[in-house]
């Protein structure tokens, strides 16, 4: 099928993605949102894998359907007081899935560039689409690709420890190693410096680098925040996971990933930020991964204090 059905089809599923998350805002328009999602993450894969430059189909809709029957299964035993663990759990999955498609991405592009004029020629799909762009297009790719897994890093350890604490596998109180904020701190300059390397020698090594540290940033993170402010956490990983898509969509050149995840993005970081205002927390304390270890500002009692005797009631 052409370009043409395939851009229609991501149209119209983006706007059941969207119907999708106005309706969780109410009881009986979930039930209809959920239908939104799964039509719409339906025919999102149905148009992809019908789009042009699809190759290893079969391959494609047997791994879907795995992962589909685990899903429901997993799904199906869960509780309801259980499904934070597993919103958790997925969020798990949707970072380790950009961290692949970033190497992936990488892997690629290596591949590519060391290719000849005439074997491009005769590329498809993602690699096709790399040998059309130019060198300052291959480096915005890079940049792109190397933010996807760094927020799909961050997000994945970071969810398998809310998964922990919220599961009883990893102890709920908030828990640092010496240094605290300062060990997160010099993962963070770690990164930067090996985009840096990155950009200027193409290597993997500087992205397996930044991933390590990526990875530990993700897990100090989450392990400095106590057990009992994991919903708070488990929201603002949904945030994390959708920007790391958006960005492996922009390095896909795929305008639903971008479309989805930066709806999954924004929403997941509002949501974050009106469950701190209600629970008196620092919003900015959430994404650092600094609350949690203390109590919030006492309340002022004000008024004068009576005695009541139980015999005078």
């Amino acid at each position: 099928m052409e370009f043409g059905f395939t851009t229609a089809a991501y149209v119209v599923a983006a706007v059941l993605f969207i119907l999708s998350l106005g309706g969780l805002s109410g009881q009986e328009s979930a039930k209809r949102a959920v239908w939104y999602g799964i039509v719409g993450m339906a025919l999102a894969v149905f148009a992809t894998l019908t789009g042009p430059g699809m190759g290893l189909w079969m391959l494609s809709v047997v791994l879907i359907a795995a992962g589909g029957i685990i899903g429901y299964m997993l799904a199906s035993k869960v509780e309801m007081t259980q499904m934070p663990e597993l919103v958790a759990g997925m969020h798990a999955l949707v970072g380790l899935a950009a961290v692949f498609v970033g190497y992936n991405a990488h892997i690629e592009i290596v591949r590519v560039m060391a290719m000849d004029d005439t074997a491009r020629k005769a590329l498809e799909g993602f690699a096709a689409l790399i040998a059309k762009k130019s060198s300052v297009e291959i480096s915005i790719l890079r940049v792109e690709l190397f933010l996807g897994v760094f927020i799909g890093a961050i997000t994945f350890t970071g969810s398998v420890i809310a998964y922990g604490k919220l599961s009883g596998r990893v102890t709920s109180a908030a828990t640092k190693l010496p240094g605290g904020h300062m060990l997160n701190a010099a993962a963070a300059v770690i990164s930067a410096v090996t985009l840096v390397m990155y950009m200027n020698s193409g290597d993997m090594l500087p992205l397996v680098i930044m991933t390590i540290a990526a990875l530990f940033i993700g897990y100090h993170l989450i392990m400095g925040i106590g057990g009992a402010d994991m919903p708070v956490v488990v929201s603002m990983l949904n945030s994390y996971s959708g920007w790391a898509a958006a960005a492996i969509g922009f390095s896909l050149g795929n305008d639903l990933l971008i479309v989805v995840g930066a709806l999954v993005g924004s929403s997941g970081a509002i949501l974050s930020y009106i469950m701190c205002k209600a629970m008196n927390r620092s919003f900015v304390s959430v994404i650092l991964g600094g609350f949690g270890g203390a109590a919030g500002p006492a309340m002022e009692v004000e008024g004068e204090q009576v005695a009541i005797e139980a015999d005078a009631v």
